[in-house]
C-alpha cells in the first residue's frame, strides 16, 4: 500500500475511534439524565428540600466562589455537545461547554491551544495550566507539576492572571508558582469527581505542536 493510501486509511481508523467515544460520551449523558431524573423523585417523594446558594464571583463570568480552595470559582450545568466551529465561552480559560469531537492530547506546550480541544480534555479529567507572563522561574516549576498523566500546560495571553489553573468546572488564578493553592488544586481535580468522562484518552487526537488531528497530514 503506497504512503498516502496509508495516511488516509490511518485518518479514516482514527475519525470511527473518534466517531465510537462520541457515541459512548453519548451514552453516558442519557444514563446520568436518567440517574438524575430519579433521584428528583425520590426526593420529591420524600417530601426533602434542598437549596444551596453561594456568593456570586465577580468578573461577570458566571462563576460562584468556592470554599473547597480559597480564590477558586465553580460553575455547573455546562455544555457537553460535540460542535462544529469555534463555540464561545463564559469564562476564560474556558473551564467547560460544548467543545469539538476531539481532544487535544495532554502535555507541555509552549504555545496557546485552541479553547475547543482543550475543553474535552477536561471533560476526560485533565487539568490545565495556562501562564500569561510568567517568569521563567515560575514556568520551570508549573512544567515540572505538568509532567504527569492527564495533565496539559500551556499558554494563554490575556487571561487576566500570569497562572490558572483549570478542571471541568473549576478554577483557580494565582500569581505565582510557589502557591500552595496549585497542588491542592491539582490533588483535588486530575481525574476528580468533577471529571464528566474519569478515563477516557487524553491522547490520539489533537496534536498543539502541528495543529493536527492524528492521521492528518
Amino acid at each position: 500500500m503506497a504512503r498516502s493510501d496509508r495516511d488516509t486509511a490511518s485518518g479514516r481508523e482514527r475519525l470511527a475511534q473518534m466517531q465510537a467515544e462520541q457515541r459512548r460520551s453519548e451514552k453516558k449523558k442519557r444514563m446520568a439524565l436518567i440517574a438524575g431524573g430519579v433521584a428528583a423523585v425520590v426526593a420529591l417523594g420524600g417530601g426533602v428540600g434542598f437549596l444551596a446558594t453561594r456568593d456570586s464571583g465577580d468578573g461577570g463570568d458566571g462563576g460562584t466562589a468556592s470554599s473547597d480552595i480559597k480564590g477558586m470559582k465553580t460553575w455547573s450545568n455546562l455544555g457537553r455537545d460535540h460542535v462544529e466551529g469555534d463555540p464561545t465561552f463564559p469564562m476564560t480559560p474556558p473551564a467547560g461547554g460544548n467543545h469539538n469531537q476531539a481532544w487535544a492530547n495532554c502535555g507541555v506546550y509552549d504555545k496557546k491551544i485552541p479553547d475547543k480541544y482543550a475543553v474535552h480534555s477536561l471533560e476526560h479529567g485533565a487539568v490545565w495550566i495556562t501562564t500569561d507572563k510568567a517568569s521563567s522561574g515560575d514556568i520551570s516549576k508549573l512544567k515540572k507539576l505538568a509532567g504527569q498523566d492527564y495533565m496539559l500546560m500551556s499558554q494563554y495571553p490575556g487571561q487576566g492572571s500570569k497562572i490558572v489553573l483549570t478542571a471541568w468546572g473549576h478554577q483557580l488564578k494565582v500569581d505565582n508558582a510557589s502557591d500552595p493553592r496549585i497542588k491542592k488544586f491539582i490533588d483535588a481535580y486530575l481525574q476528580g469527581p468533577q471529571t464528566p468522562e474519569p478515563g477516557a484518552a487524553c491522547s490520539g487526537a489533537y496534536d498543539p505542536n502541528t495543529g493536527k488531528l492524528a492521521g492528518q497530514m
